[in-house]
């Protein structure tokens, strides 16, 4: 069976030899393995496990998503608008927090960048308003 999962922006997990998958829903945690009638459902912000043929489990946090089995069960797909993957949970909580401090990051500097730019524009307009204040006053 083989496993896709993916975000808007890059295709995160492409394994091409799956033994099972396990991921959450509205109605709990359930497994698919090969042969699996098809079946479309709406995966929680969880962390999806998968074994390959070796019996080592995979795992993978995503951020809600839709979760697709077709192919007669053979290719199971995972559209997620993030994901993190990481051979053990350790690692994975690590790289979770790595991520979403990143994305902290990002948002706060991106706030930076837009008060400055709103303060600049505040000053622009006074600047402008003053210079025609003093050319009305002469």
């Amino acid at each position: 069976m083989k496993l896709r999962i993916i975000t808007p922006l890059t295709v995160v997990l492409d394994e091409p030899d799956v033994m099972s998958v396990r991921a959450e829903d509205e109605s709990g945690s359930f497994g698919i393995l090969q042969g699996h009638a098809d079946l479309v459902s709406s995966v929680l912000p969880s962390v999806v496990i998968w074994k390959r043929r070796d019996g080592t489990p995979h795992y993978c946090a995503v951020r809600q998503g839709v979760l697709t089995v077709t192919e007669k069960g053979s290719m199971v797909e995972i559209a997620t608008r993030e994901a993190v993957c990481g051979d053990d949970l350790e690692t994975l909580k690590t790289l979770v927090r790595q991520h979403y401090a990143a994305l902290d990051d990002a948002r706060r500097n991106a706030n930076v960048a837009s008060v400055r730019l709103q303060l600049d524009a505040v000053r622009r307009i006074g600047e402008g308003l003053w210079s025609e204040a003093g050319s009305l006053l002469q």
